[in-house]
């Protein structure tokens, strides 16, 4: 039990932590503009949160797969380092694709599971998961113990993400509600940051 609630923590703690992660989901989450009612739009923000948390948590069992068996035989220092690289790139294009949905006058839509999927693989194989997912596991002095703490640490992203992406569409739809230039100036903020993230990522790190 206590590697099960230790996986949960960190992987909530990883999901909250990251502004990185936050920003790669959030103008995914808010150029999902439906005329269909609150209750629509929050679900397929939680879908989006849903798939990155699920890829991220495929990302993550990957390096531990290749920590426990095939450390000695791989550059897993080379493999995370592009990996960050890939990140930084990506949230780059997601900064420039949300600024481009948000200069257009009306916005259809539109789902991104995919691409939040995509988005939370490479951050499951880069930067700061090896720390807070694989490396606590590999302490533990059971395998049985391992597998619970990292399965507590994918539910944990999962829950996280998707609490943070549900909440950002119920947001988003409340504000187009009342002024569209508001709404537009939001997904700007969230595309601007990512941006932002992306080049601290790619030259930075």
């Amino acid at each position: 039990m206590f590697a099960i609630f230790a996986g949960l923590a960190a992987g909530l703690l990883h999901v909250f932590s990251g502004p990185d992660h936050l920003a790669a989901v959030a103008p995914l989450v808010l150029s999902e503009q439906s005329t269909n009612g609150v209750r629509r739009f929050r679900v397929k923000g939680l879908a989006s949160g849903l798939q990155w948390g699920v890829g991220h948590t495929a990302g993550v069992l990957l390096i531990a797969t290749l920590l426990l068996f095939l450390k000695e035989q791989l550059p897993l220092d080379s493999i995370s380092m592009y990996g960050e690289r890939v990140v930084g790139l990506s949230l780059i294009a997601i900064g420039i694709w949300g600024v481009w949905r948000a200069n257009r006058a009306a916005i259809t839509p539109h789902s991104h599971a995919g691409a939040s999927f995509a988005m939370g693989t490479v951050h499951g194989l880069a930067g700061s998961s090896h720390l807070f997912g694989v490396l606590p596991a590999l302490a533990f002095s059971t395998r049985i113990d391992s597998l619970f703490y990292l399965g507590g640490f994918g539910i944990g992203a999962i829950a996280g993400m998707s609490a943070f992406a549900a909440g950002m569409g119920l947001l988003s739809k409340r504000i187009s509600r009342h002024s569209q230039r508001r709404y537009s100036g939001l997904l700007y903020g969230s595309s601007a940051a990512a941006l932002v993230i992306g080049g601290f990522w790619l030259v930075g790190r």
